[in-house]
């Protein structure tokens, strides 16, 4: 090779590795807390609420009761579970100097799954993004923008978004991920989400009638009510579904009823839609989160023990027991006060001393309306503790709208009544408010 060709490739190669060598990574510039106070996650500042270097447009929510799904601790969990929500949700970050950035968002659910699009810089990078199950989060792109005037702008439209926090970097190439987040965990999660909205209620709907513990004549020895019912199949032995292969699992033949053999349901045909799921829920791997559950058949009349059922306090005759003995009898004022201070001396405990007035009308209070007299009402039963004066007390209680809210409440948890919202979002069934008004009513009638 001609020496001066072979000094040209050399430099070339060297001037390559060079820049290579020293290409910078893209560059944190700050997280933002959309909803909560300035934090640091893993060592790197988030700005919170308070920051005038970005603003939006979007209600404050938290909700500290869910679980996030996949799990999540300290800091990562306080941001995600409080967020910015809206339909036409806008975030405008102040990044002042010019150049390409990359964009992360974090959004969670916090009750019923949405449905929204989202855009940055007035270009759509998600135009149907699922928020998925109750309690799960997603951890979104990252996006790649290039400031305008300084900023960039994020919209999220169509749907009520809940987003929780931003990452914003600049530069291009691979971000250097947080070392306490699994990112990989959240796709088990979405595979989750689709089960429990798209699988579990057709499984419900036309298969447990026949494949399930509960089918009064199970067919052919198959339950579909629990993962490990399908893994081993019915009476052949066979497992109906291969994860990930629907062309080899028994259950896809079945459903598109190509096989005169094998037609399921028998009688109604499925959706084409339901069909499609039930083809991706195998081709994704058939995630089934329902652990519970066994393959053996079982029959209610051979699991009960009628002879110990029957000795249940519910079952067994009334009677009228006699009042325990006890030392300190004049302490009871009726039977039941006796039977109380027996237990209680067997612990080795001895009863209280009464309540004083103030004492004795808070605790009424709070029982019969889950909240506290009022200072007046205090201080006049302070003044006169009188029996006649404590049953008006009472009297007023139990003739406030306060009173059916505070008991009507054990009935409504009963039958799962729940304010998703609070106000006309709630969905599906925004005419609940009648029922939960109904019952209140009548506690107080």
């Amino acid at each position: 090779m001609n020496p001066t060709l072979r000094r040209i490739i050399l430099f070339s190669i060297l001037l390559c590795c060079g820049n290579h060598a020293h290409a910078e990574p893209p560059r944190w510039v700050r997280g933002i807390n959309l909803n909560g106070p300035e934090v640091v996650i893993d060592g790197r500042r988030w700005d919170g609420d308070a920051s005038t270097q970005w603003k939006c447009n979007g209600q404050r929510m938290e909700n500290k009761v869910i679980d996030l799904q996949p799990p999540l601790r300290g800091d990562w969990n306080s941001m995600i579970r409080s967020s910015r929500w809206g339909r036409d949700l806008s975030i405008e970050l102040e990044v002042m100097e010019p150049g390409a950035y990359q964009v992360v968002l974090y959004i969670w659910e916090d009750n019923q799954s949405a449905k929204f699009q989202l855009a940055i810089q007035g270009v759509t990078v998600e135009p149907d993004i699922e928020s998925g199950i109750a309690g799960a989060w997603k951890r979104l792109g990252p996006y790649e923008a290039d400031a305008i005037d300084g900023r960039i702008r994020i919209h999220a439209t169509g749907g009520d978004a809940n987003i929780s926090g931003i990452e914003l970097w600049q530069g291009k190439g691979d971000l250097v991920e947080s070392p306490s987040i699994d990112l990989k965990s959240t796709e088990a999660t979405e595979s989750i989400a689709f089960f429990e909205k798209r699988i579990r209620p057709i499984l419900i709907d036309h298969c447990y009638a026949c494949h399930s513990q509960e089918a009064s004549e199970l067919g052919g020895g198959l339950l579909l009510d629990s993962a490990a019912g399908w893994q081993q199949g019915g009476d052949s032995g066979v497992p109906i579904i291969v994860p990930g292969s629907p062309d080899r699992s028994l259950l896809v033949l079945a459903i598109e009823q190509n096989h005169d053999a094998w037609k399921m349901p028998p009688d109604d045909r499925l959706s084409q839609e339901q069909i499609k799921d039930l083809i991706e829920w195998v081709a994704t791997g058939a995630v089934d989160p329902r652990v519970e559950g066994n393959t053996t058949r079982r029959s209610a009349s051979d699991s009960i023990d009628w002879g110990t059922a029957r000795e249940f306090w519910s079952l067994r005759p009334i009677q009228k027991p006699s009042a325990p003995s006890v030392d300190n009898a004049a302490w009871c004022a009726n039977d039941i006060d006796a039977f109380v201070l027996a237990s209680m001396n067997a612990q080795g405990l001895e009863p209280a001393t009464d309540a004083d007035p103030r004492s004795l009308l808070r605790r009424a209070s709070y029982d019969l309306l889950g909240l506290p007299p009022s200072p007046e009402a205090v201080e006049a039963f302070a003044a006169d503790p009188s029996q006649a004066a404590y049953e008006q007390a009472i009297d007023l209680m139990l003739n406030s709208r306060q009173y059916g809210e505070r008991w009507g409440r054990h009935w409504l948890d009963v039958v799962r009544y729940s304010d998703t919202a609070g106000d006309n979002s709630d969905f599906p069934i925004p005419q609940m408010i009648l029922y939960r008004d109904w019952v209140i009513g009548a506690w107080n009638q």
